[in-house]
């Protein structure tokens, strides 16, 4: 081995190491070699990032919690298989019509109303308690809407089927009265024509099982009561129904903005009749529009573009009314 002088002059052996390479670091280059992944500061237990997200965690556990609790203590619990019908009318409407009544729910001294003690009498001849219950339970239990202080629990809505329809027709006047409805999403729009399908002598209204509204708590109360005595039958398709009415002797009529007439022009409204109702915007669908007899439409001054589904609904069961009575009046002479 190869032996220098050091600077004293004294011989001292090479050291078999290499010097530092440049560029590398020096005897520092291990110290800066890559670490893996790092956790994020949240992950890492001594960080405070850490502390705030466990603080964060525990302060939405106990808000979990305290809903949780909330729910367990309000004193408005429904049942499975049942709903809430809400609001005065609604609720007088329901129960003068002899739906079965499971509870009553009064936030506030309600009794001294009429028209509420003889809901709570039929309420108590069926068996059926009254509670008094905070407004913020009832609140909830409506998911906001307008209750007036008043609720009652009732068996979830049981639709007729088409041929009930026509049987309650032969008993009244012989001559079917449908409002069919195509499309219609919005259940305020559904109970408001439900209410005036009631008020104008229709024979029930038809809707289909898919893609629609349903007869829940929010289509009854816009019904103000009208669906506890006139019957929603569901079909499975709309367009089958209506051959099934015309096969018994209906003509469809459909309410469209591009109708090519009108009801009382079309000759139509004194006989069997289905009045189809299209969607809100969209109107009738194209297989719809194409089944029924005639498309009638609702003059309207040229500066409205078009008419909500519910009103346009029951100007034209209106004209149908009329119509009739004008008939009936003629035949009586």
């Amino acid at each position: 081995m190869a032996v220098r002088d050091d600077h004293h002059g004294r011989p001292q052996r090479a050291s078999k190491k290499h010097g530092p390479h440049k560029g590398s670091g020096g005897k520092r280059r291990r110290g800066l070699s890559g670490r893996g992944n790092v956790p994020k500061a949240e992950d890492r237990p001594y960080h405070p990032a850490h502390r705030a997200k466990v603080l964060r965690e525990r302060a939405a556990q106990k808000h979990t919690e305290s809903e949780r609790a909330r729910d367990r203590a309000t004193a408005v619990r429904l049942k499975e298989g049942y709903e809430l019908i809400v609001g005065r009318n609604p609720v007088v409407e329901a129960a003068a019509s002899g739906m079965p009544i499971s509870r009553v729910f009064l936030a506030g001294n309600l009794a001294s109303d009429d028209r509420l003690a003889r809901v709570i009498e039929r309420a108590t001849a069926q068996g059926a308690p009254v509670l008094e219950v905070p407004r913020g339970d009832l609140d909830r239990a409506s998911e906001g809407a307008v209750h007036q202080g008043v609720a009652i629990e009732v068996p979830t809505y049981t639709y007729a089927d088409l041929d009930d329809l026509f049987e309650r027709a032969s008993r009244r006047t012989g001559r079917p009265l449908i409002v069919m409805l195509d499309g219609i999403t919005d259940p305020h729009n559904l109970g408001a024509i439900v209410r005036s399908a009631a008020a104008f002598g229709a024979d029930g209204v038809v809707i289909p099982k898919r893609r629609t509204a349903h007869m829940n708590a929010t289509a009854w109360k816009a019904s103000a009561g009208a669906a506890a005595r006139l019957p929603v039958a569901q079909v499975s398709n709309v367009v089958q129904a209506i051959k099934v009415c015309q096969d018994r002797g209906c003509f469809a009529i459909g309410l469209d903005a591009g109708g090519e007439t009108t009801v009382v022009e079309s000759g139509l409204a004194d006989g069997a009749l289905v009045v189809v109702i299209g969607a809100e915007g969209d109107g009738l669908s194209r297989l719809v529009r194409q089944t029924c007899d005639v498309i009638v439409s609702i003059p309207i001054a040229s500066s409205v573009e078009s008419l909500n589904a519910s009103v346009a609904a029951g100007i034209a069961l209106s004209e149908v009314a009329t119509v009739r009575r004008a008939g009936a009046a003629e035949a009586g002479a």
